[in-house]
C-alpha cells in the first residue's frame, strides 16, 4: 500500500510542476505580444542630453522644475525646463497641470523627446510638499543637488 501512496505522490508533483511550467510560458508569451509603449522607462535630464532616444519612444523624465522657465502660452499650453543639476530639458505640454506643479519643486513627464524638447503627454507632480519620487531623488542625488525635505544638502 506505501507504493500506491508514493506513486500518487509522485504523479501530484510532476502535475504541479507541469502546471507550473505551463504558466509561466503562458506568463512569457503575453509579455512578448504586449505593445512596445507598455514598457516605459525612466530617464533624468542628464541621461536625455546625453543619449537622446529616439522620437517614437515613450519615457519619463523626471526633476524639478527648473527657476524662471514656467511660460503659459495660449489656452492650455504650458513650457518649462525640467532640470536634475546637470542638465536641463525643455519640456512642452498642452493640458491641464497638477495643483502642486511649481517651479522649483519635483515632477515626472511622460512623453517623447523631438527636435531638441519633451513632449510630454502627462504631467505628474509630488503628492504633498515632502513627496518626490524615488527616481527623481536617485537622479539629483547622482548630480549631488538634491535637497532633503528638511533642507539638508544630500550627496552620494
Amino acid at each position: 500500500m506505501t507504493g500506491g501512496f508514493k506513486s500518487l505522490k509522485k504523479r501530484r508533483r510532476v502535475q504541479v510542476l507541469s502546471l507550473a511550467g505551463v504558466s509561466l510560458a503562458l506568463v512569457l508569451v503575453l509579455l512578448w505580444f504586449l505593445p512596445d509603449d507598455s514598457f516605459q522607462f525612466f530617464r533624468s535630464p542628464s541621461e536625455v542630453v546625453e543619449a537622446p532616444p529616439p522620437p517614437n519612444e515613450r519615457f519619463r523624465i523626471g526633476g524639478l522644475v527648473e527657476e524662471g522657465t514656467l511660460v503659459r502660452g495660449q489656452g492650455e499650453q504650458v513650457s518649462f525646463s525640467v532640470t536634475d543639476g546637470g542638465a536641463s530639458v525643455q519640456v512642452v505640454y498642452t493640458g491641464i497641470l497638477p495643483d502642486l506643479f511649481n517651479e522649483g519643486e519635483g515632477m515626472v513627464a511622460q512623453g517623447n523627446y523631438i527636435n531638441g524638447r519633451f513632449e510630454a503627454v502627462e504631467i505628474l507632480a509630488k503628492h504633498d510638499e515632502t513627496y518626490m519620487p524615488s527616481e527623481v531623488v536617485d537622479a539629483l542625488k547622482e548630480q549631488g543637488v538634491y535637497v532633503a525635505p528638511d533642507d539638508t544638502v544630500v550627496t552620494n
